[in-house]
Order: structure tokens, then sequence, then C-alpha cells
């Protein structure tokens, strides 16, 4: 059985929400605000948690940083905020998924059952090292020059896509569905973090040898750097 923590200021929403999820045979924990969120979440190690960004004592995207410093715990967002920046703000910040209010019980459903699912790819694959940084997805940590490279939950979740795939073709539609288990987010809205994680792991972000564009066709992880591809088969970067 998978535990949930429902962190929501108001009682009512919170009390509903927790009867919803445990009669789809999920274990509920719930937190008024973001100092129990936090208490409740060292110790009890939930699964996942269904953050609500209006809360009485901090700022929700502040909980989420908070949260991100001790916990990879997949974080889904529950919000009446709809301006983009702002479902930015709280992905770049380690949230997993997004879900604007007004919702159905189905959307949000469908949100933790992605953000329990682990991504698809080479479960044999623990360790994968290329000429500039190394990936070690059994500890979902990368090293560059000797030292730690920090991602977002998100940045994480699509490099660890492409490191479990080396070499194969990866859509921007699989990106969207592996990653969000969404089939609607904008175009840019994922190349802002293609473009993030190029600037913290590629010697030269401008022109990429690791993660590599093929225009109109999706994005390939290549370990050995697009140098080790032969001229007749290198895809445009």
């Amino acid at each position: 059985m998978n535990t949930i923590l429902v962190v929501d200021d108001e009682p009512p929403i919170l009390q509903t929400r927790g009867v919803n999820l445990r009669a789809r045979g999920y274990h509920v924990l719930l937190a008024p605000c973001g100092r129990v969120a936090l208490e409740t979440a060292r110790r009890e190690h939930p699964d996942v948690v269904v953050l609500d960004l209006g809360l009485p004592d901090m700022e929700g995207i502040d909980l989420i940083h908070s949260l991100r410093e001790f916990s990879e715990v997949p974080i889904v967002v529950l919000s009446a905020r709809r301006d983009e920046a702002q479902k930015i703000a709280a992905l770049d910040a380690g949230a997993n998924d997004y879900v604007s209010k007004p919702f159905g019980m189905g959307e949000l459903m469908a949100s933790l059952r992605v953000a329990l699912r682990p991504v698809s790819g080479n479960d044999d694959v623990q360790f994968v090292e290329t000429p500039d940084f190394t990936i070690e997805l059994s500890t979902k940590r990368i090293r560059r020059a000797g030292k730690d490279v920090r991602l977002t939950a998100t940045e994480w979740r699509l490099v660890e896509l492409l490191a479990r795939n080396p070499g194969r073709l990866i859509s921007q539609q699989e990106r969207i569905e592996k990653v969000w288990g969404l089939s609607d987010v904008k175009t840019n809205y994922v190349r802002v973090f293609m473009v993030t994680i190029r600037r913290k792991l590629e010697p030269d972000p401008a022109h990429p040898r690791y993660f590599v564009t093929e225009p109109g066709s999706g994005l390939r992880f290549l370990p050995e750097g697009l140098d080790s591809v032969e001229p007749s088969d290198r895809p445009q970067s």
C-alpha cells in the first residue's frame, strides 16, 4: 500500500481528499501547513506528496525546496494558479507534476500513477560514464569534474529516461508522457528543462555532445559523445 502525504490549509478539502484517496486503496497522511508536512515527511517517508501551494506558514514552492533538501519523494502540486511561469517555478523547484484546479479525481489519480511509476528503460543500467560526467542511476547522483551536480526532480527524471535508453531516439511526446504523464505540455515547456540540463552537464551547451536533438524527430543521449558517431550518421544539433 502506497503512502500519500496530502498538504492543504483548508480542513474540509484536506479531509475530503483523504477520504477519496483512502477509498482508492492508499494510506493517507494529512498536513494542514508546511511545518507539519516537513515533520511528517521526515518521519513517515511517504511515497508521494500531494501539495496545495497556498499554505498559511510558508510558500508552497519554499516547501518543495525544503523537501528536496532531504528527499526525492515525487511531489504533485494542486493549485488554482494557472500562470505558466508559476507552473515552471514549481516544477523547477522539484515538483514532478502540476495539476490545475478545478480538476477531476480521475486526473489526480492519473498523476499519482505516473508519480509512482518508475521511468521506463533498461533497469539493469545502474552507472553511465561519459568523458565529462558520470550518472549513478541507483543513487540518483551525477558528478562532473569531481563535484556533485544538483538537478531538480523533473530534470533528473528527464536525464534518467535518456540514460536508461542510450542511443535511442526519444520523441518529445514520449518525454512528455514518461516524465509528466501528460499529453498537452507545451513545446517550450519541455525545451526549458533541456536547456537547463545542457547548461549543467554539457561542456558547451550551445553545441551539445551528449544530449543531441534531431530536429522534428526527438532527442538522443550519446554517452560517448557526438564525436563517436560516424559523420554520415550524425544528427543535427
